[in-house]
């Protein structure tokens, strides 16, 4: 007997197989949502993602990019680096550069990663989003 792909995966889902179409929930509730071809954590970066766009296009900002990673803490042959991992970064006309997180909910370890960013990069602005 041969099964299409569709009848196998209900074959795994009726014997307690996860499988791919099943959803798996995030860890804080958002929507991954794809845009132009990019998966984005959250509605909200999403949509902030398009105001980006929208700036950029009108000339307000130099340029964006998406997901810049910062180095927290040294790692070494034994420890890995701590490493941050901002939403964007926003290079303004005036020279400037802004970090940019959006966030719908504040987790503790987000204070303590903010408390290392600001003590290691204190020359750079570290603009939190909530709301779009």
């Amino acid at each position: 007997m041969r099964w299409t792909e569709e009848q196998y995966m209900e074959y795994l889902e009726k014997r307690g197989v996860k499988t791919a179409r099943q959803k798996k929930k995030t860890k804080y509730g958002s929507k991954k949502t794809w845009i132009d071809g990019v998966c984005f954590d959250s509605r909200l970066e999403a949509k902030y993602y398009n105001n980006l766009k929208l700036l950029h296009q009108a000339g307000a900002i130099k340029g964006f990019c998406r997901q810049p990673e910062f180095v927290l803490a040294e790692g070494n042959e034994e420890d890995r680096a701590i490493t941050y991992k901002a939403d964007f970064i926003i290079f303004h006309l005036d020279g400037t550069t802004e970090i940019v997180d959006v966030k719908g909910y504040e987790p503790e370890q987000w204070k303590r990663t903010h408390k290392q960013f600001r003590l290691k990069y204190p020359e750079l602005d570290l603009k939190i989003i909530k709301d779009v």
